[in-house]
């Protein structure tokens, strides 16, 4: 890991090869800052990490083959003091949760890179955590709410697919009204009238992917 006052150096991962071309552009043009690995996927994350041991990461949230939040996982297991910023072009609370409890120092929004990236790397290697304003705050708002079990999450997901209840009862081998039971435990935790608001809610903070 590099000291205070030399180069930081940065691992960038993300499915999009034109991102990763950005992002290296915007790296280039900062003295203090070098990119010596890309992986588009998070298990070539966690073998770049090994190889570079970078002292910044910058981690896609949604990628095949192992996503950011279970990358972040891996890596913080076998490097404790790895630094990690999420760029997502999702603003869900819930996401954000998961990957500050993965082990994420940053999260920044890939609308905002231009006005707060190079900031945010700075900020992040001289040991504090920076999170998009406007995600803190949602982050907030909803610090006190009861989680979503990962049963409750299961059931959630395949109702949003258009399963109706016998069939997510099939699906995850139980019984109906255990279903049942799930989808109302859901519904008081998310606030929501009915299935589809329930899903939709979801889907807005990230507690479910489709």
């Amino acid at each position: 890991m590099s000291s205070s006052g030399s180069i930081i150096r940065i691992l960038v991962v993300d499915d999009h090869p034109v991102l990763r071309e950005g992002l290296s552009a915007m790296l280039a043009g900062q003295p203090d800052m070098a990119l010596v690995a890309e992986a588009e996927n998070g298990e070539q994350a966690l073998q770049a990490f090994r190889e570079h041991q970078p002292d910044i990461t910058l981690m896609d949230v949604r990628m095949p083959a192992m996503g950011g939040i279970e990358a972040i996982t891996a890596i913080r297991s076998e490097f404790p003091t790895a630094r990690i910023i999420v760029l997502t072009t999702y603003e869900g609370d819930a996401q954000a949760l998961r990957a500050i409890k993965a082990g994420a120092s940053g999260y920044l929004l890939k609308s905002m890179l231009r006005k707060e990236l190079v900031e945010t790397i700075r900020s992040v290697h001289a040991g504090r955590r920076r999170i998009a304003a406007d995600i803190a705050s949602e982050m907030a708002e909803h610090v006190a709410d009861d989680e979503l079990t990962a049963r409750e999450r299961d059931v959630l997901s395949y109702v949003a697919a258009g399963n109706a209840n016998k069939e997510v009862a099939a699906r995850m081998g139980i019984s109906e009204e255990t279903v049942k039971t799930h989808m109302k435990n859901v519904l008081t935790k998310l606030g929501a009238k009915d299935r589809t608001h329930a899903v939709v809610v979801a889907l807005k903070r990230g507690i479910i992917d489709v």
